[in-house]
């Protein structure tokens, strides 16, 4: 994608991998807006990056969505950049009971938010001279996390939606891509500065030299390997990957 001269929303955009490509863009010189739930959040960054501008807006609910589309075409008619950032990622168990409502939570947000997000806004962007989707997957896509059943699905189906979506833009001026990070120290578990999480500014500052490209999928190095996962040699990459992270789990 180009990185400047663009209007982008972000949702998300209040913390973590969120805020981090919100302000890499901002510093490009691009309008921004964020997306988020908690305004308290939202304020802040924009307080600590004057002209950015914030939209609150819950990507689990429909009705917010809708709301927030509408006001976002009449207040920024040249808005021509969507990412799908907004995420949220509790802890399960697929072997025991699970607990419904967050599961439907967990897919409301992840999956449903982006994919009606997008729908209410396609037709804008379609009318841009040139546009852009973003989606953030994981690497949970390619390489579920046993503990994160429900989340790591979600994102393994938004890459298989992005597929899709790409597919059905072609001849559009839209184009998508797809980022899918590795384990970020951001709150999204717990920032905790383990070092086997990427550092988020290593990682933002990555994956904008990805998106200048034209590549459909943004990968930062230390995940390629698992990237090349889904095979006939899946089942004991899973196993052993899970069976490490039960010896040495992420903090909560």
């Amino acid at each position: 994608m180009q990185l400047t001269d663009n209007t982008i929303l972000i949702t998300g955009g209040a913390s973590g991998i969120g805020r981090g490509l919100a302000e890499a863009f901002h510093r490009l010189g691009n309008k921004v807006i964020i997306a988020g739930r908690r305004k308290a959040l939202l304020d802040e960054v924009v307080a600590a990056n004057p002209g950015i501008e914030a939209i609150e807006l819950d990507v689990a609910d429909p009705a917010s969505i809708e709301t927030a589309a509408q006001t976002l075409i009449a207040r920024y008619p040249t808005l021509n950049v969507l990412i799908n950032n907004a995420g949220i990622m509790p802890f399960d168990n697929a072997g025991g009971v699970m607990d419904d409502k967050v599961s439907q939570a967990i897919i409301d947000t992840n999956l449903l938010g982006p994919i009606r997000l997008s729908s209410a806004l396609i037709e804008h962007l379609k009318r841009q001279p040139r546009a852009t989707i973003i989606n953030n997957t994981s690497v949970l896509a390619y390489l579920p996390l046993a503990v994160t059943a429900v989340y790591s699905a979600t994102k393994a189906a938004l890459h298989s939606y992005t597929l899709s979506q790409r597919f059905m833009l072609r001849e559009t001026s839209v184009s998508v891509q797809e980022i899918a990070p590795p384990w970020v120290d951001t709150d999204l578990v717990k920032k905790s500065g383990d070092p086997r999480a990427m550092p988020l500014d290593a990682f933002i500052a990555e994956t904008m030299a990805g998106l200048a490209s034209e590549a459909e999928e943004v990968i930062v190095e230390a995940i390629r390997p698992i990237r090349a996962n889904p095979g006939p040699g899946e089942h004991a990459l899973v196993n052993a990957f899970n069976a490490d992270l039960l010896a040495n789990p992420i903090p909560t």
